[in-house]
């Protein structure tokens, strides 16, 4: 121990002092990690930025889409609430049908009413269309998810034009996304246009099931009072000779007339409501017997009826010159009616068979 110092450390060391080069590393190395601090904070702010500026336009279509789609819904339920089925011309589609944006289904219905036009299948659509869409309106179910609209040629033949369309009717659906494919058109030659298979074709199409309500049809009823009421009558009035109910002549004629009607496809029309007749818009020419085999108009039921009927007529003819025991030149003339009947309504009906059936092989006079 030193005198007049303090005590030694024996295990310290002198302190060392970096050099000016070692300083002027360490200040590079900092003033460089500090330039990339800065870049980094430039550019994230930068990124930012962008991204905000780009998110405002952004936001501001999505707000402007969301009103015009509010807008035209709106419309549409207000126009609905006057009548079911909303009467478009040309701009009224391309707004409210065609231009996005659109998260609603609408049925269009394209048709001739006019009575220039002469399109009496069109009205009898109309009728059907427009039970279908009061069922919908006046449903508990009914919601802004689908529309029925009509488009008249006479209104709106820009729509035709620009549709490529060149019959009526016709039934279209318009989805709430994307364009119409081909099943979102209806096939009115192969289902008919009874509101209960459109109902249907949409129930397919949108997913939406209507309950088709028709309005109180007393006809029916009436005819049946009408009919008991002379059944009643002749039975009051004959209730002294009941023979009458035992006549096989009157059961089998009722019984044939009933058989000629189910055999014709009276039944069909019922449940499929078929034109009664379809006019080409193009040629004005008429056709009353269908070229599928899968429908059929009304008024070929009909053809239908006579042809069976007179082939009927025949046999019973052939049958009673067989039977009779009338004299033979009565009966001669009777069995020449019964063939010509035969052949002739047979040979009609064997033509309407190969003009349904396409490569029929067979054919018989005049057929």
């Amino acid at each position: 121990m030193r005198k007049g110092k303090g005590p030694i450390c024996l295990f310290s060391r002198p302190t060392l002092r970096p050099s000016r080069s070692k300083v002027s590393l360490i200040e590079g190395r900092g003033a460089n990690m500090a330039a990339r601090w800065r870049f980094w904070c430039v550019s994230v702010t930068m990124v930012v930025a962008l991204l905000i500026v780009c998110d405002v336009p952004s936001a501001s279509a999505q707000r402007k889409k969301e009103m015009v789609l509010s807008e035209k819904v709106s419309q549409l339920m207000e126009w609905t609430n006057k009548r079911p089925v909303i009467r478009m011309n040309g701009d009224k589609f391309r707004r409210l049908v065609k231009a996005p944006p659109r998260n609603y289904s609408v049925i269009v219905m394209f048709t001739a009413l006019q009575l220039h036009r002469q399109c009496v299948v069109c009205k009898q659509a109309d009728e059907e269309f427009q039970i279908l869409a009061n069922s919908w309106r006046y449903s508990s179910a009914f919601t802004n998810r689908i529309f029925f609209a009509m488009v008249d040629f006479d209104e709106g033949s820009d729509v035709f034009q620009m549709l490529n369309m060149n019959s009526a009717p016709t039934f279209i659906n318009f989805p709430a996304k994307g364009k119409p494919k081909r099943g979102d058109t209806y096939e009115l030659q192969v289902r008919g246009f009874s509101a209960e298979q459109i109902a249907r074709w949409i129930a397919d199409r949108t997913d939406v099931n209507i309950r088709v309500i028709r309005p109180p049809n007393y006809a029916g009823p009436l005819m049946l009072g009408l009919l008991l009421a002379v059944i009643g009558g002749l039975v009051y009035l004959r209730r002294s000779n009941m023979e009458f109910l035992f006549n096989k002549t009157g059961w089998a004629f009722a019984a044939l007339c009933f058989v000629l009607a189910m055999t014709s496809g009276q039944m069909w029309n019922h449940i499929r409501g078929p034109p009664y007749a379809h006019k080409n818009p193009h040629t004005g020419h008429v056709n009353y017997i269908h070229g599928s085999s899968q429908a059929q108009f009304v008024a070929e039921t009909h053809i239908v009826l006579l042809f069976n009927g007179g082939v009927t007529l025949g046999m019973v003819l052939l049958c009673g010159a067989a039977t009779s025991d009338m004299d033979i030149g009565k009966r001669k003339i009777m069995c020449v009616a019964g063939i010509g009947l035969v052949v002739l309504f047979f040979s009609w009906m064997l033509s309407i068979f190969r003009s349904k059936y396409h490569g029929y092989p067979y054919s018989f006079l005049m057929s």
